[in-house]
Protein backbone atom coordinates (compact mmCIF):
# COMPACT_ATOMS: atom_id res chain seq x y z
CA UNK A 1 0.00 0.00 0.00
CA UNK A 2 0.89 3.56 -0.56
CA UNK A 3 2.70 5.02 2.64
CA UNK A 4 4.59 8.41 3.39
CA UNK A 5 7.35 7.23 1.75
CA UNK A 6 5.67 6.43 -1.64
CA UNK A 7 4.11 10.26 -1.58
CA UNK A 8 7.42 12.22 -0.27
CA UNK A 9 9.13 10.04 -3.08
CA UNK A 10 7.36 11.11 -6.07
CA UNK A 11 6.80 14.91 -4.61
CA UNK A 12 10.72 14.46 -4.01
CA UNK A 13 11.08 14.11 -7.95
CA UNK A 14 8.94 16.86 -8.74
CA UNK A 15 10.92 19.18 -6.75
CA UNK A 16 13.46 20.22 -9.91
CA UNK A 17 10.69 20.79 -12.15
CA UNK A 18 8.42 23.13 -9.43
CA UNK A 19 11.90 25.50 -8.84
CA UNK A 20 12.90 25.47 -12.13
CA UNK A 21 9.00 26.73 -13.23
CA UNK A 22 9.04 28.92 -9.94
CA UNK A 23 12.52 30.66 -10.69
CA UNK A 24 11.61 31.32 -14.84
CA UNK A 25 8.40 32.96 -13.53
CA UNK A 26 9.89 35.06 -10.83
CA UNK A 27 12.63 36.11 -12.53
CA UNK A 28 10.12 38.01 -15.41
CA UNK A 29 9.18 39.99 -12.28
CA UNK A 30 10.74 43.48 -11.74
CA UNK A 31 13.19 42.49 -9.09
CA UNK A 32 14.28 45.75 -7.72
CA UNK A 33 10.37 47.60 -7.13
CA UNK A 34 9.67 44.43 -5.44
CA UNK A 35 12.52 44.43 -2.92
CA UNK A 36 12.07 47.61 -2.46
CA UNK A 37 8.56 46.77 -1.45
CA UNK A 38 9.35 44.09 0.76
CA UNK A 39 11.48 46.57 2.77
CA UNK A 40 9.17 48.98 3.50
CA UNK A 41 6.91 46.27 4.63
CA UNK A 42 9.67 44.97 6.97
CA UNK A 43 9.91 48.87 8.32
CA UNK A 44 6.95 50.05 8.91
CA UNK A 45 5.51 46.56 10.12
CA UNK A 46 8.23 46.02 12.57
CA UNK A 47 6.06 47.44 15.56
CA UNK A 48 3.65 44.54 14.84
CA UNK A 49 3.46 41.41 16.77
CA UNK A 50 1.62 38.86 17.75
CA UNK A 51 1.80 37.54 21.54
CA UNK A 52 1.26 34.38 22.77
CA UNK A 53 -1.64 34.61 25.42
CA UNK A 54 -2.73 31.91 26.02
CA UNK A 55 -1.79 30.87 29.49
CA UNK A 56 -2.56 34.75 30.67
CA UNK A 57 -6.38 34.10 28.96
CA UNK A 58 -7.01 30.70 31.25
CA UNK A 59 -7.03 28.54 27.67
CA UNK A 60 -6.01 24.86 29.20
CA UNK A 61 -6.43 22.41 26.75
CA UNK A 62 -4.66 19.04 24.72
CA UNK A 63 -6.15 17.85 22.39
CA UNK A 64 -6.82 13.84 22.61
CA UNK A 65 -6.22 12.03 19.04
CA UNK A 66 -7.00 8.52 20.60
CA UNK A 67 -3.31 7.32 19.49
CA UNK A 68 -1.97 4.39 21.06
CA UNK A 69 0.67 3.53 19.23
CA UNK A 70 -1.00 1.59 15.82
CA UNK A 71 -1.08 5.14 13.72
CA UNK A 72 -4.80 5.07 12.88
CA UNK A 73 -5.44 7.67 10.01
CA UNK A 74 -7.69 9.49 11.97
CA UNK A 75 -4.77 10.51 14.48
CA UNK A 76 -3.23 12.57 12.10
CA UNK A 77 -6.36 15.09 11.56
CA UNK A 78 -7.15 17.35 13.99
CA UNK A 79 -8.46 19.54 15.88
CA UNK A 80 -11.00 21.87 15.10
CA UNK A 81 -11.85 25.23 16.77
CA UNK A 82 -14.30 28.08 16.57
CA UNK A 83 -14.87 31.60 17.52
CA UNK A 84 -18.80 32.16 18.62
CA UNK A 85 -20.34 34.75 20.24
CA UNK A 86 -22.51 32.34 22.20
CA UNK A 87 -24.17 34.75 24.68
CA UNK A 88 -24.17 37.65 22.09
CA UNK A 89 -22.50 40.17 24.58
CA UNK A 90 -20.47 41.55 21.81
CA UNK A 91 -17.28 39.20 22.79
CA UNK A 92 -16.19 36.18 20.65
CA UNK A 93 -15.78 32.99 22.92
CA UNK A 94 -13.69 29.97 22.09
CA UNK A 95 -14.67 26.43 21.43
CA UNK A 96 -11.76 23.60 20.78
CA UNK A 97 -13.02 20.30 19.40
CA UNK A 98 -11.53 17.10 20.61
CA UNK A 99 -11.53 13.81 20.18
CA UNK A 100 -11.67 10.65 22.06
CA UNK A 101 -9.60 7.05 22.82
CA UNK A 102 -10.86 4.43 20.53
CA UNK A 103 -13.20 2.03 21.88
CA UNK A 104 -10.68 -1.21 23.29
CA UNK A 105 -7.50 1.20 22.81
CA UNK A 106 -6.69 3.66 25.76
CA UNK A 107 -4.40 6.19 24.29
CA UNK A 108 -1.05 6.62 25.21
CA UNK A 109 -0.98 8.87 28.70
CA UNK A 110 -0.86 12.55 27.97
CA UNK A 111 -0.25 15.48 30.97
CA UNK A 112 -3.25 17.57 30.86
CA UNK A 113 -4.74 15.42 28.15
CA UNK A 114 -8.66 16.69 27.71
CA UNK A 115 -11.62 14.64 27.39
CA UNK A 116 -13.88 16.30 25.98
CA UNK A 117 -14.65 19.82 23.74
CA UNK A 118 -14.12 23.13 25.14
CA UNK A 119 -16.64 26.21 25.85
CA UNK A 120 -13.98 29.05 26.98
CA UNK A 121 -16.13 32.12 28.34
CA UNK A 122 -15.01 35.36 27.51
CA UNK A 123 -14.80 37.12 30.65
CA UNK A 124 -13.86 40.83 28.68
CA UNK A 125 -10.55 41.35 31.31
CA UNK A 126 -8.48 39.48 28.84
CA UNK A 127 -9.50 36.04 30.95
CA UNK A 128 -11.72 33.16 29.43
CA UNK A 129 -13.35 30.38 31.75
CA UNK A 130 -14.29 26.76 30.99
CA UNK A 131 -17.83 26.48 30.98
CA UNK A 132 -18.28 23.01 29.16
CA UNK A 133 -20.34 21.55 31.68
CA UNK A 134 -22.42 24.38 31.98
CA UNK A 135 -23.42 24.62 28.35
CA UNK A 136 -23.93 20.80 28.15
CA UNK A 137 -21.14 20.28 25.50
CA UNK A 138 -19.45 17.65 27.85
CA UNK A 139 -20.38 15.37 25.04
CA UNK A 140 -17.95 12.63 24.07
CA UNK A 141 -17.14 12.49 20.84
CA UNK A 142 -14.13 11.63 18.24
CA UNK A 143 -14.60 15.25 17.25
CA UNK A 144 -12.73 16.91 14.10
CA UNK A 145 -14.68 20.25 12.65
CA UNK A 146 -16.73 22.74 13.73
CA UNK A 147 -19.19 25.25 12.19
CA UNK A 148 -21.21 28.47 14.02
CA UNK A 149 -24.54 29.64 12.44
CA UNK A 150 -27.66 30.48 13.54
CA UNK A 151 -29.95 27.79 11.82
CA UNK A 152 -33.49 28.48 13.47
CA UNK A 153 -32.82 32.09 13.14
CA UNK A 154 -33.61 33.14 17.17
CA UNK A 155 -30.89 35.04 17.76
CA UNK A 156 -28.78 32.83 18.87
CA UNK A 157 -25.64 30.94 17.33
CA UNK A 158 -25.69 26.93 16.98
CA UNK A 159 -23.17 24.65 16.30
CA UNK A 160 -22.22 21.82 14.49
CA UNK A 161 -19.03 19.61 15.30
CA UNK A 162 -18.42 17.00 12.64
CA UNK A 163 -16.56 14.11 13.96
CA UNK A 164 -15.22 10.17 12.45
CA UNK A 165 -18.40 8.63 13.06
CA UNK A 166 -21.90 10.47 14.37
CA UNK A 167 -21.24 14.30 13.63
CA UNK A 168 -23.47 16.30 15.84
CA UNK A 169 -25.63 19.74 16.15
CA UNK A 170 -26.19 21.19 19.47
CA UNK A 171 -28.50 24.20 19.47
CA UNK A 172 -28.22 27.27 21.63
CA UNK A 173 -30.96 27.62 24.09
CA UNK A 174 -30.36 31.55 24.75
CA UNK A 175 -29.79 30.67 28.40
CA UNK A 176 -25.95 29.95 28.14
CA UNK A 177 -26.65 26.36 27.68
CA UNK A 178 -26.76 23.95 24.40
CA UNK A 179 -29.19 20.95 23.41
CA UNK A 180 -28.05 18.19 21.27
CA UNK A 181 -30.63 17.88 18.37
CA UNK A 182 -28.68 15.84 16.32
CA UNK A 183 -32.16 13.41 16.02
CA UNK A 184 -34.73 15.16 16.34
CA UNK A 185 -33.31 18.04 13.66
CA UNK A 186 -32.77 14.80 10.88
CA UNK A 187 -28.68 14.60 10.90
CA UNK A 188 -28.88 11.15 12.93
CA UNK A 189 -27.36 8.24 11.22
CA UNK A 190 -24.51 9.15 8.53
CA UNK A 191 -21.73 6.86 10.33
CA UNK A 192 -18.82 8.90 8.21
CA UNK A 193 -15.29 10.62 8.56
CA UNK A 194 -16.55 14.60 8.51
CA UNK A 195 -13.92 16.51 8.25
CA UNK A 196 -14.83 20.69 7.55
CA UNK A 197 -18.12 22.40 7.46
CA UNK A 198 -19.77 25.41 6.38
CA UNK A 199 -23.41 26.90 6.79
CA UNK A 200 -24.59 28.39 3.36
CA UNK A 201 -28.31 29.46 2.35
CA UNK A 202 -27.57 27.77 -0.77
CA UNK A 203 -31.63 28.20 -1.93
CA UNK A 204 -31.39 31.79 -0.87
CA UNK A 205 -34.74 31.21 1.59
CA UNK A 206 -33.81 32.63 4.68
CA UNK A 207 -32.83 29.46 6.09
CA UNK A 208 -29.18 28.21 6.69
CA UNK A 209 -28.20 24.82 5.30
CA UNK A 210 -25.16 22.54 6.15
CA UNK A 211 -22.51 21.62 3.59
CA UNK A 212 -20.18 19.00 5.41
CA UNK A 213 -17.01 17.45 3.81
CA UNK A 214 -16.38 14.00 4.05
CA UNK A 215 -12.74 12.28 3.90
CA UNK A 216 -12.60 8.88 2.89
CA UNK A 217 -14.12 5.46 3.99
CA UNK A 218 -12.19 4.52 6.73
CA UNK A 219 -12.64 1.98 9.91
CA UNK A 220 -11.12 0.39 13.04
CA UNK A 221 -11.23 -3.04 10.98
CA UNK A 222 -10.38 -1.91 7.45
CA UNK A 223 -7.06 -0.22 8.76
CA UNK A 224 -4.31 -0.71 6.22
CA UNK A 225 -0.55 -1.31 7.01
CA UNK A 226 1.50 1.49 5.26
CA UNK A 227 5.35 1.85 5.81
CA UNK A 228 7.87 5.14 5.90
CA UNK A 229 11.13 3.55 6.40
CA UNK A 230 10.47 -0.54 5.39
CA UNK A 231 10.33 -1.45 8.96
CA UNK A 232 7.64 0.53 10.88
CA UNK A 233 3.81 1.28 10.65
CA UNK A 234 3.11 4.76 9.32
CA UNK A 235 -0.13 6.96 8.17
CA UNK A 236 -1.05 6.18 4.96
CA UNK A 237 -2.07 7.97 2.40
CA UNK A 238 -5.90 8.46 1.06
CA UNK A 239 -4.79 6.84 -2.18
CA UNK A 240 -5.05 4.28 0.08
CA UNK A 241 -9.09 4.47 0.83
CA UNK A 242 -11.96 4.93 -1.05
CA UNK A 243 -13.36 7.99 -1.19
CA UNK A 244 -16.77 9.14 -0.20
CA UNK A 245 -19.24 11.63 -0.98
CA UNK A 246 -19.72 15.68 0.41
CA UNK A 247 -23.14 15.45 2.50
CA UNK A 248 -25.79 18.55 2.03
CA UNK A 249 -28.43 19.07 4.29
CA UNK A 250 -31.53 21.51 3.45
CA UNK A 251 -33.10 23.34 6.07
CA UNK A 252 -36.69 22.69 5.97
CA UNK A 253 -37.67 24.50 8.70
CA UNK A 254 -39.21 23.92 11.96
CA UNK A 255 -35.97 22.55 12.79
CA UNK A 256 -36.09 19.78 10.40
CA UNK A 257 -33.26 19.27 7.79
CA UNK A 258 -33.29 16.59 5.14
CA UNK A 259 -31.00 14.93 2.93
CA UNK A 260 -30.41 16.65 -0.51
CA UNK A 261 -26.27 15.80 -1.71
CA UNK A 262 -28.41 13.48 -4.78
CA UNK A 263 -30.87 16.04 -5.11
CA UNK A 264 -28.58 19.58 -5.49
CA UNK A 265 -25.70 17.15 -7.77
CA UNK A 266 -23.28 16.87 -5.12
CA UNK A 267 -23.10 13.10 -4.50
CA UNK A 268 -19.14 12.50 -6.28
CA UNK A 269 -18.50 9.27 -4.13
CA UNK A 270 -14.47 9.91 -5.42
CA UNK A 271 -14.55 13.01 -3.61
CA UNK A 272 -12.18 13.00 -0.14
CA UNK A 273 -12.46 16.50 1.09
CA UNK A 274 -10.79 18.08 3.99
CA UNK A 275 -11.87 21.96 3.49
CA UNK A 276 -15.16 23.51 2.38
CA UNK A 277 -15.37 27.52 1.35
CA UNK A 278 -18.14 29.44 0.17
CA UNK A 279 -18.05 31.80 -2.35
CA UNK A 280 -19.99 33.66 -5.09
CA UNK A 281 -17.08 33.27 -7.77
CA UNK A 282 -19.26 34.58 -10.76
CA UNK A 283 -20.94 37.77 -9.15
CA UNK A 284 -24.04 36.63 -9.57
CA UNK A 285 -25.59 36.66 -6.03
CA UNK A 286 -25.75 33.19 -5.52
CA UNK A 287 -22.66 31.53 -3.19
CA UNK A 288 -21.37 28.67 -4.78
CA UNK A 289 -19.29 25.90 -3.12
CA UNK A 290 -15.62 25.28 -3.41
CA UNK A 291 -14.43 21.70 -2.12
CA UNK A 292 -10.78 20.93 -1.13
CA UNK A 293 -9.50 17.62 -1.95
CA UNK A 294 -6.64 15.59 -1.13
CA UNK A 295 -5.36 13.58 -4.00
CA UNK A 296 -8.36 14.24 -5.72
CA UNK A 297 -9.58 16.95 -8.11
CA UNK A 298 -10.84 19.98 -6.24
CA UNK A 299 -14.54 20.93 -6.82
CA UNK A 300 -16.01 24.23 -6.78
CA UNK A 301 -19.76 24.40 -7.55
CA UNK A 302 -21.45 26.65 -9.55
CA UNK A 303 -25.58 27.18 -7.65
CA UNK A 304 -27.54 27.03 -10.55
CA UNK A 305 -30.18 29.21 -8.96
CA UNK A 306 -32.91 25.81 -8.34
CA UNK A 307 -31.67 24.02 -5.95
CA UNK A 308 -28.45 22.65 -7.87
CA UNK A 309 -24.97 22.35 -8.60
CA UNK A 310 -22.59 22.14 -11.71
CA UNK A 311 -19.01 21.08 -11.03
CA UNK A 312 -16.85 23.62 -12.74
CA UNK A 313 -13.65 23.13 -11.05
CA UNK A 314 -11.56 21.33 -13.59
CA UNK A 315 -13.33 23.95 -16.32
CA UNK A 316 -12.79 26.74 -14.24
CA UNK A 317 -8.86 25.98 -13.48
CA UNK A 318 -9.04 25.25 -9.57
CA UNK A 319 -9.30 20.92 -10.11
CA UNK A 320 -5.32 20.62 -10.54
CA UNK A 321 -1.93 22.01 -10.25
CA UNK A 322 -0.76 23.53 -13.26
CA UNK A 323 1.38 20.43 -14.33
CA UNK A 324 -2.39 18.81 -14.17
CA UNK A 325 -1.62 17.04 -10.62
CA UNK A 326 -4.26 16.48 -8.06
CA UNK A 327 -2.54 17.43 -4.99
CA UNK A 328 -3.39 17.19 -1.63
CA UNK A 329 -5.73 19.96 -0.42
CA UNK A 330 -6.20 20.26 3.22
CA UNK A 331 -7.70 24.01 3.76
CA UNK A 332 -9.27 26.99 1.73
CA UNK A 333 -10.45 30.24 1.79
CA UNK A 334 -11.49 33.21 -0.42
CA UNK A 335 -11.18 36.41 -0.56
CA UNK A 336 -10.49 39.77 -2.59
CA UNK A 337 -7.75 39.97 -1.94
CA UNK A 338 -6.35 42.47 -4.93
CA UNK A 339 -9.35 44.62 -5.15
CA UNK A 340 -10.14 43.70 -8.18
CA UNK A 341 -13.61 42.73 -7.41
CA UNK A 342 -13.87 39.15 -7.67
CA UNK A 343 -13.04 36.24 -4.55
CA UNK A 344 -10.03 34.45 -5.22
CA UNK A 345 -9.14 31.14 -3.33
CA UNK A 346 -6.03 30.03 -1.47
CA UNK A 347 -5.49 26.44 -0.82
CA UNK A 348 -3.46 24.88 1.58
CA UNK A 349 -1.44 21.42 0.14
CA UNK A 350 1.61 18.69 1.25
CA UNK A 351 4.52 19.13 1.53
CA UNK A 352 6.77 19.64 -1.95
CA UNK A 353 3.64 20.90 -3.29
CA UNK A 354 3.59 24.70 -2.34
CA UNK A 355 0.15 26.38 -1.49
CA UNK A 356 -1.95 27.27 -4.54
CA UNK A 357 -3.40 31.02 -4.89
CA UNK A 358 -5.74 30.83 -7.41
CA UNK A 359 -6.00 33.93 -9.15
CA UNK A 360 -10.15 34.89 -10.48
CA UNK A 361 -9.93 36.38 -13.63
CA UNK A 362 -13.64 37.81 -13.78
CA UNK A 363 -14.25 35.22 -16.42
CA UNK A 364 -15.08 32.09 -14.60
CA UNK A 365 -11.22 31.35 -15.08
CA UNK A 366 -8.41 30.62 -12.06
CA UNK A 367 -4.90 31.09 -12.64
CA UNK A 368 -2.94 29.77 -10.11
CA UNK A 369 -0.39 32.57 -8.98
CA UNK A 370 1.45 31.14 -6.26
CA UNK A 371 4.60 30.11 -8.04
CA UNK A 372 4.97 33.69 -9.30
CA UNK A 373 5.14 35.04 -5.72
CA UNK A 374 6.56 34.38 -2.53
CA UNK A 375 3.87 32.44 -1.13
CA UNK A 376 4.97 29.90 -3.38
CA UNK A 377 8.65 29.62 -2.88
CA UNK A 378 8.09 30.27 1.65
CA UNK A 379 5.48 27.48 1.61
CA UNK A 380 6.98 24.37 -0.96
CA UNK A 381 8.45 22.30 1.37
CA UNK A 382 5.95 23.08 4.27
CA UNK A 383 2.44 21.00 4.75
CA UNK A 384 -0.23 23.54 4.93
CA UNK A 385 -3.58 22.78 7.01
CA UNK A 386 -5.37 26.10 8.01
CA UNK A 387 -5.78 28.89 6.46
CA UNK A 388 -7.29 32.15 5.64
CA UNK A 389 -7.45 35.77 4.29
CA UNK A 390 -7.07 38.74 7.26
CA UNK A 391 -6.14 42.13 7.50
CA UNK A 392 -3.88 41.86 10.30
CA UNK A 393 -2.32 45.54 10.22
CA UNK A 394 -5.97 46.83 9.13
CA UNK A 395 -4.40 48.72 6.32
CA UNK A 396 -6.98 47.42 3.57
CA UNK A 397 -5.05 44.37 2.05
CA UNK A 398 -5.68 41.15 2.48
CA UNK A 399 -3.07 38.93 4.17
CA UNK A 400 -2.68 35.84 4.42
CA UNK A 401 -2.02 33.16 7.11
CA UNK A 402 -1.24 28.92 7.01
CA UNK A 403 -0.92 26.46 9.55
CA UNK A 404 1.82 24.57 8.76
CA UNK A 405 2.60 20.87 10.52
CA UNK A 406 3.32 17.40 8.98
CA UNK A 407 1.21 14.11 9.78
CA UNK A 408 4.35 11.68 10.07
CA UNK A 409 6.86 12.42 12.88
CA UNK A 410 9.29 10.50 11.57
CA UNK A 411 9.42 12.34 7.85
CA UNK A 412 12.99 13.69 8.64
CA UNK A 413 14.18 9.86 8.16
CA UNK A 414 12.82 10.10 4.42
CA UNK A 415 13.35 13.41 3.79
CA UNK A 416 15.69 16.10 5.59
CA UNK A 417 14.34 19.08 4.41
CA UNK A 418 10.75 18.32 5.63
CA UNK A 419 10.22 18.48 9.43
CA UNK A 420 7.58 16.98 11.30
CA UNK A 421 7.05 20.33 13.56
CA UNK A 422 6.99 23.80 11.45
CA UNK A 423 6.69 27.60 11.53
CA UNK A 424 3.66 29.30 10.44
CA UNK A 425 3.23 31.44 7.49
CA UNK A 426 2.09 34.74 7.55
CA UNK A 427 2.51 36.61 4.63
CA UNK A 428 1.80 40.95 4.08
CA UNK A 429 0.07 41.74 1.01
CA UNK A 430 2.11 44.66 -0.19
CA UNK A 431 -0.90 45.15 -2.98
CA UNK A 432 -0.34 44.83 -6.84
CA UNK A 433 -0.46 40.94 -6.28
CA UNK A 434 2.74 40.76 -4.15
CA UNK A 435 3.07 39.46 -0.56
CA UNK A 436 6.17 39.01 1.88
CA UNK A 437 6.58 36.64 4.29
CA UNK A 438 6.49 38.52 7.98
CA UNK A 439 6.29 35.27 9.82
CA UNK A 440 9.86 35.91 12.28
CA UNK A 441 8.71 39.65 12.68
CA UNK A 442 6.09 38.93 14.69
CA UNK A 443 7.21 37.15 17.69
CA UNK A 444 9.38 34.09 18.72
CA UNK A 445 6.10 31.45 20.22
CA UNK A 446 4.08 32.91 17.27
CA UNK A 447 7.24 32.00 14.75
CA UNK A 448 8.02 28.52 16.26
CA UNK A 449 7.34 25.22 14.50
CA UNK A 450 4.19 23.58 15.61
CA UNK A 451 2.47 20.10 14.58
CA UNK A 452 -0.60 23.19 13.49
CA UNK A 453 -4.02 21.82 12.21
CA UNK A 454 -7.00 24.50 12.49
CA UNK A 455 -6.94 28.27 12.55
CA UNK A 456 -9.11 30.52 13.13
CA UNK A 457 -9.50 34.53 13.98
CA UNK A 458 -11.60 37.00 15.52
CA UNK A 459 -11.18 40.32 17.86
CA UNK A 460 -11.00 39.03 20.78
CA UNK A 461 -10.79 42.36 23.19
CA UNK A 462 -12.70 44.72 21.21
CA UNK A 463 -9.59 46.45 20.14
CA UNK A 464 -10.25 46.62 16.60
CA UNK A 465 -7.23 44.40 15.94
CA UNK A 466 -7.62 40.49 14.57
CA UNK A 467 -6.03 38.12 16.91
CA UNK A 468 -5.48 34.44 16.08
CA UNK A 469 -6.55 30.86 17.52
CA UNK A 470 -4.32 27.92 16.62
CA UNK A 471 -4.76 24.63 17.14
CA UNK A 472 -1.86 21.17 17.24
CA UNK A 473 -2.31 17.59 17.05
CA UNK A 474 -2.23 15.82 20.03
CA UNK A 475 -1.16 19.01 21.59
CA UNK A 476 -2.03 22.44 22.76
CA UNK A 477 -4.37 25.36 21.58
CA UNK A 478 -2.80 28.67 21.10
CA UNK A 479 -4.16 31.95 21.57
CA UNK A 480 -2.23 34.92 19.79
CA UNK A 481 -3.07 38.96 20.50
CA UNK A 482 -2.44 41.73 17.65
CA UNK A 483 -0.46 44.24 19.28
CA UNK A 484 1.71 47.24 18.10
CA UNK A 485 -1.19 48.17 15.37
CA UNK A 486 -1.67 52.00 14.33
CA UNK A 487 -4.26 51.86 11.90
CA UNK A 488 -8.34 52.30 11.80
CA UNK A 489 -10.44 49.86 11.34
CA UNK A 490 -14.62 50.04 11.11
CA UNK A 491 -16.13 46.37 12.07
CA UNK A 492 -19.98 45.33 11.11
CA UNK A 493 -21.97 43.02 12.65
CA UNK A 494 -25.23 41.94 10.40
CA UNK A 495 -28.49 40.80 11.64
CA UNK A 496 -30.50 39.76 8.54
CA UNK A 497 -34.30 39.74 8.79
CA UNK A 498 -35.65 38.38 5.18
CA UNK A 499 -32.30 37.01 5.12
CA UNK A 500 -31.04 34.70 7.40
CA UNK A 501 -30.68 36.10 10.92
CA UNK A 502 -26.51 36.02 10.72
CA UNK A 503 -26.75 37.84 7.36
CA UNK A 504 -24.19 34.84 6.29
CA UNK A 505 -23.92 35.13 2.43
CA UNK A 506 -24.04 38.86 2.42
CA UNK A 507 -21.39 41.39 0.92
CA UNK A 508 -20.34 44.37 2.14
CA UNK A 509 -18.71 46.80 0.31
CA UNK A 510 -17.07 49.97 1.73
CA UNK A 511 -15.25 52.86 0.15
CA UNK A 512 -12.87 55.75 2.27
CA UNK A 513 -10.81 57.54 -0.04
CA UNK A 514 -9.67 56.45 -2.97
CA UNK A 515 -9.84 52.77 -1.71
CA UNK A 516 -12.70 50.61 -2.20
CA UNK A 517 -13.00 46.56 -0.60
CA UNK A 518 -15.25 44.03 -0.73
CA UNK A 519 -16.10 41.28 1.68
CA UNK A 520 -18.53 38.39 2.16
CA UNK A 521 -19.58 37.01 5.66
CA UNK A 522 -19.01 33.57 5.21
CA UNK A 523 -19.15 30.16 7.39
CA UNK A 524 -16.61 27.57 7.34
CA UNK A 525 -13.40 28.19 5.47
CA UNK A 526 -9.57 27.77 6.69
CA UNK A 527 -9.98 23.82 8.13
CA UNK A 528 -12.02 22.20 10.41
CA UNK A 529 -12.55 26.15 11.62
CA UNK A 530 -14.48 28.82 12.12
CA UNK A 531 -13.79 32.27 12.58
CA UNK A 532 -15.79 34.92 13.94
CA UNK A 533 -19.19 36.50 12.18
CA UNK A 534 -18.08 39.85 12.16
CA UNK A 535 -16.93 41.59 9.42
CA UNK A 536 -13.39 43.95 9.84
CA UNK A 537 -12.44 46.68 7.17
CA UNK A 538 -9.22 47.86 7.72
CA UNK A 539 -8.79 51.84 6.75
CA UNK A 540 -5.30 52.62 7.42
CA UNK A 541 -4.97 55.94 7.65
CA UNK A 542 -8.47 57.38 6.73
CA UNK A 543 -10.91 57.70 10.08
CA UNK A 544 -13.93 56.85 8.44
CA UNK A 545 -15.95 54.98 5.57
CA UNK A 546 -17.16 57.52 2.96
CA UNK A 547 -19.78 54.93 1.92
CA UNK A 548 -21.15 51.38 2.42
CA UNK A 549 -23.43 49.22 0.66
CA UNK A 550 -24.42 45.96 2.21
CA UNK A 551 -25.95 43.31 -0.55
CA UNK A 552 -28.26 40.90 1.69
CA UNK A 553 -28.84 37.59 0.37
CA UNK A 554 -32.53 37.93 0.03
CA UNK A 555 -31.54 40.67 -2.69
CA UNK A 556 -31.86 44.11 -0.45
CA UNK A 557 -29.17 46.59 -0.80
CA UNK A 558 -28.58 49.09 1.88
CA UNK A 559 -26.37 51.84 1.78
CA UNK A 560 -25.59 54.71 4.50
CA UNK A 561 -22.11 57.42 4.46
CA UNK A 562 -20.11 59.09 6.52
CA UNK A 563 -19.34 56.11 8.97
CA UNK A 564 -16.63 56.41 11.67
CA UNK A 565 -13.74 54.09 12.38
CA UNK A 566 -13.20 53.07 15.56
CA UNK A 567 -16.48 51.07 16.07
CA UNK A 568 -18.12 47.86 15.52
CA UNK A 569 -21.60 49.01 14.06
CA UNK A 570 -24.86 46.71 14.33
CA UNK A 571 -26.58 46.58 10.57
CA UNK A 572 -30.28 45.45 10.17
CA UNK A 573 -31.39 44.70 7.07
CA UNK A 574 -33.56 46.75 5.63
CA UNK A 575 -32.82 49.27 8.71
CA UNK A 576 -29.14 50.34 8.41
CA UNK A 577 -27.31 50.43 11.32
CA UNK A 578 -29.15 49.83 14.97
CA UNK A 579 -26.76 50.28 16.99
CA UNK A 580 -22.83 50.61 17.43
CA UNK A 581 -19.88 50.27 19.87
CA UNK A 582 -16.62 52.36 20.36
CA UNK A 583 -13.70 49.89 20.38
CA UNK A 584 -12.06 49.67 23.89
CA UNK A 585 -9.58 52.66 24.94
CA UNK A 586 -7.05 50.43 27.01
CA UNK A 587 -5.90 46.62 26.27
CA UNK A 588 -7.06 43.91 28.82
CA UNK A 589 -4.05 42.65 27.96
CA UNK A 590 -1.55 45.47 29.40
CA UNK A 591 -0.95 47.81 26.79
CA UNK A 592 -3.09 50.97 25.00
CA UNK A 593 -3.64 51.58 21.65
Amino acid sequence: MLGIRDRVTAETHRQGEIRLAFFSRFLRISVVPWLIAISLAVTTQAQIHFRDVTAQAGIHFTRNNGAFGKKWLPETMGPGCAFIDYDNDGYPDILLINGEDFPGHPSIPRKSATMTMKLYHNNRDGTFTDVTRKAGLAVPMYGLGVAVGDYDNDGFDDIFVSALGQSHLFHNNGNGTFTDVTRSAGLWGPSEFSTSAAWVDYDRDGRLDLVVANYVQWTEQGDLYCTLDGAHKSYCTPESYKGTSVRLWHNLGGGKFEDATQKAGLGDPTSKSLGVAILDYNGDGWPDILIANDTQPNKLYLNKKDGTFEERGVAAGVGFSEDGVARAGMGVDAADYDRSGHSSIIITNFANQMVSLYHNEGNGLFVDEAAQSEIGRDTLVTLGFGCFFFDYDNDGWQDIFVADGHIEDGVERVQKRVTYAEPPHLFRNLGGGKFAEVTTQMGDSFAAPKVARAAAYADIDNDGFLDVLLTTNAGPAHLYHNEGGKNHSLRFKLVGTKSNRDGIGAVVRVTSGSDKQEKMLRSGSSYLAQSELVLTFGLGSQTKADSVEIEWPSGQVDRFSNVNAGQTVRVQEGKGIVGSRAYSASRVYGQTR
